[in-house]
């Protein structure tokens, strides 16, 4: 009875609502991308039309895929997301090459161009010469790195200003925006661009919704509660983009918005006046920082994780008793981060270019832990807390769709040529992982 109760209590404890969960769902998705990616979008779509609906299909592929994640948590509700998925579908050589790829990559890749979007609206505010944004989002980069490695982080309540300062800055956005009056005239045709390039964006800011497939096992009656949370968080976010987005455009036009390095900035001033973009650049910079920050944070721990499994990367898996902090997997994290930094600020735009590094990537390990789930059904076993609707339909529009934005990601190259260098640097990086991996296994 004794080792019974033990277990009981160890379990994680079912205590959050459905407003629980769909809050924090917008609290994952929402972050810095929204006052980035739409000029990006804008450039690789015709017309106000296409622009919205890419804003719409973004949400649609978010819910398939939180959909499928929310199964998948179920299932094996232990820590490790996708490295765990992958070791059970496809074995330990899968898992390790995703945390390879993960740890020089996919998530250094995104705090270098989260860093950048910060870099952009912190020279909104003082310019610090031609590199700029570059030398913003390093300094962002090492500040945040040595602050982790020292043993602070965020506390929850800055997290939960910023993010009350940021939901009342986007709703001011799109009002100011919707109130500003007649935009400039119809846009010129994008030219050289491509809905899939645009995609790429839309779906980087609609990114977050697979971190909350892990509240699966803390909701109250998953069963009924999980597609409600999901669906019902994902169709608020959705909401809230498509309204800022038509701030924008009503403001600045398609052709505006194309031209634009801090789109939310350049609205501000159309709205207010130079103060009120200058007010509106700090709360993205914050907003910015307090991302860069939890992803260095987590990918530090997932890089710790690694050299607790692979004797290759043994330093990695020391954790420094000063600070409680995983101190070699922060610094090595770092390093790489202010390497991509460095040779992204040598492109026309230091943000789009770690996309291009990372989407490729990020999407082929989208697309392989898409595919565990039919994996998992096939070999039956328990009945998960929550299985997908409409299976296989869900699951299979998902894995479609991943499989588009691998093609797109790679097919980059051919609509950015300057980005072609960073879309083979991240793929090959990601395959040097095989040789490594075997070189792992016979160290151990």
């Amino acid at each position: 009875m004794a080792r019974d109760a033990s277990a009981v209590s160890s379990a994680p404890r079912q205590l959050l609502s459905l407003s629980d969960g769909i809050v924090l769902i917008c609290g994952m998705v929402i972050g810095a991308g929204i006052f980035k990616a739409p000029s990006i979008v804008a450039a690789n779509t015709s017309s106000n039309a296409e622009f919205l609906f890419a804003w719409i299909f973004g949400g649609v592929v978010s819910v398939c895929g939180a959909l499928v994640y929310a199964e998948l948590a179920s299932r094996y509700p232990e820590t490790g997301g996708e490295y765990a998925y992958l070791a059970r579908g496809f074995g330990r050589g899968a898992a390790f090459v995703f945390a390879w790829s993960r740890m020089t990559v996919i998530q250094t890749g995104a705090i270098a161009a989260v860093a950048f979007v910060f870099g952009d609206y912190a020279s909104e505010i003082f310019r610090l010469g031609d590199k700029s944004s570059a030398i913003y989002a390093a300094l962002g980069v090492a500040v945040l790195t040595l602050l982790n490695f020292a043993g602070t982080v965020e506390s929850k309540t800055l997290q939960k200003i910023m993010q009350v300062l940021l939901f009342a800055g986007l709703l001011f956005i799109a009002l100011g925006g919707l109130m500003a009056g007649a935009a400039p005239g119809p846009a010129q045709p994008a030219s050289g661009g491509s809905f899939g390039l645009a995609m790429i964006f839309v779906l980087l800011t609609y990114g977050g919704w697979n971190e909350a497939a892990y509240l699966a096992g803390e909701v109250r009656d998953p069963r009924r509660n999980m597609i409600r949370i999901l669906v019902g968080g994902i169709l608020a976010v959705t909401a809230l983009y498509l309204l800022v987005n038509l701030g924008y455009l009503a403001a600045l036009g398609l052709g505006g918005m194309r031209q634009s390095k801090a789109v939310a900035a350049d609205l501000m001033r159309v709205v207010t006046g130079e103060k009120g973009a200058l007010l509106l650049a700090l709360i993205v910079c914050l907003a910015a920082l307090t991302t860069v920050n939890a992803a260095i944070f987590t990918g530090a721990r997932t890089n710790y994780a690694l050299g607790r499994d692979f004797a290759l990367f043994a330093r990695l898996g020391s954790w420094r008793e000063a600070g409680s902090t995983p101190g070699n997997a922060l610094l090595l994290q770092g390093a790489i981060a202010l390497a991509l930094v460095l040779v992204a600020s040598f492109t026309p735009d230091g943000f789009s270019a770690m996309v291009a590094y990372t989407a490729p990537v990020f999407w082929t390990f989208f697309l392989l832990t898409g595919l565990t789930l039919f994996m998992f059904r096939k070999a039956g076993g328990d009945t998960p807390a929550f299985r997908v609707p409409l299976y296989p339909v869900v699951p299979l529009a998902f894995c479609g769709m991943c499989a588009y934005m691998l093609y797109s990601s790679v097919n980059y190259v051919r609509f950015a040529v300057e980005f072609g260098v960073p879309v083979l640097a991240g793929l090959v990086i990601m395959l040097a992982g095989i040789p490594l991996y075997f070189l792992a296994r016979r160290k151990a």
